[in-house]
């Protein structure tokens, strides 16, 4: 081994040890910032953007690429399903070092309107907002809260008694079912719906 070697053998740990700091250091200094995109485009922009990162090489400026979305019950055709919702329509959120050359790889992916921020300035999400947002996008599907009391007019908004009105005579709160007397046949009859399918008067 001559000295040049003997030279490269003894800073290559030192060298290493130094990127290996350096990364470390960049991600924990990251921080959250709010994307402006066209509205609908959320998911190409998030699929675009983690492809530019790694096409780029700048997984060690750009760590996450997220459209924040909940769990919503909706109620189509008669039937619960539980949907993906977007939280915020037209944005897409990025943990990242900004700097020239970070700001310009998202900047210039396809759709994007820009950071949100004063005039070209980003600006980072407070920590307490991106903790809530998070704790909002990991929950499970929202449990039942039936804003309503016995004797409450309503609307029956969906299913094959759309548009009929009625009273509330039972609430179940656990399966999310609500009993309403409807007039039908010049008769009162009962009808069991979900709390999704009507609406107040």
């Amino acid at each position: 081994m001559d000295e040049n070697e003997i030279q490269m053998a003894d800073i290559a740990p030192a060298v290493k040890k130094e990127i290996h700091d350096e990364t470390e250091f960049s991600e924990k200094d990251a921080r959250w910032y709010t994307i402006h995109t066209y509205a609908g485009y959320e998911n190409a922009v998030e699929r675009n953007l983690k492809q530019r990162i790694e096409s780029l090489d700048m997984k060690n400026k750009i760590f996450e690429v997220t459209v924040p979305t909940e769990k919503k019950i909706r109620v189509k055709g008669g039937k619960r399903i539980i949907e993906e919702e977007k939280i915020y329509p037209g944005y897409i959120l990025v943990r990242m070092i900004v700097d020239d050359d970070s700001w310009f790889v998202v900047r210039n992916t396809p759709r994007v309107t820009g950071f949100v921020g004063a005039g070209n300035t980003p600006v980072p999400m407070e920590e307490s907002e991106v903790a809530t947002l998070m704790k909002r996008m990991t929950a499970e599907a929202p449990k039942h809260r039936i804003d309503l009391v016995k004797d409450d007019p309503i609307v029956i908004a969906d299913g094959p008694f759309k548009d009929l009105e009625g009273k509330v005579s039972e609430i179940d709160e656990d399966r999310g079912k609500v009993k309403v007397m409807v007039s039908m046949f010049g008769r009162e009859t009962p009808v069991e719906l979900d709390f999704l399918q009507i609406r107040k008067l």
